[in-house]
């Protein structure tokens, strides 16, 4: 994505990126962006360029994981817990 910071080396998405450092735990291939991914779906118009600026989403572990992410989210809904903010607070997660 040439001339969107999702598409630069340094962008801050990259350096959030936690996966394969010693210290953060251990995560399957991807779980970060399938995380970012599935909290960017509340704003539907932030969902787009983060899908696109993480082609392993795209891949048989991406799908994996995606859908690994998926199932948590509804564990913490079936839980009672809040996963969308008050409205109007343009936040995705509370």
């Amino acid at each position: 994505m040439p001339g969107t910071a999702l598409g630069q080396p340094h962008s801050v998405l990259r350096l959030m990126n936690g996966e394969g450092r010693a210290g953060w735990g251990s995560a399957p291939e991807g779980f970060d962006a399938a995380t970012l991914y599935a909290c960017a779906l509340f704003p539907p118009h932030v969902a787009v360029p983060v899908r696109a600026g993480f082609p392993v989403l795209g891949s048989p572990a991406g799908l994996a994981v995606a859908a690994t992410v998926c199932a948590m989210f509804l564990q913490i809904a079936a839980r009672g817990d809040r996963l969308a903010s008050p409205a109007g607070s343009g936040t995705g997660l509370a």
